[in-house]
């Protein structure tokens, strides 16, 4: 498949495990690139240097601005 099932808020920025609303098609090789940038957004959060919910709106138009 060209697609990874991932999570559209992911489970370290407190995006739910189970909910369908939560589940998001994402493309290869754009996975592993969505990955890293989850992981620094993460960093961030955990830092004091960016709120939670900051980090989620830019997880979120991250993946519907480029999948």
């Amino acid at each position: 498949s060209a697609f990874q099932e991932d999570h559209l808020i992911s489970l370290e920025l407190g995006g739910s495990p189970d909910d369908p609303r939560n589940l998001w098609p994402e493309p290869y090789p754009r996975a592993s690139a969505v990955d890293r940038i989850e992981n620094d957004l993460n960093h961030r959060v955990c830092a004091g240097s960016l709120t939670l919910v900051e980090a989620q709106r830019r997880e979120s138009a991250l993946k519907h601005r480029a999948g």
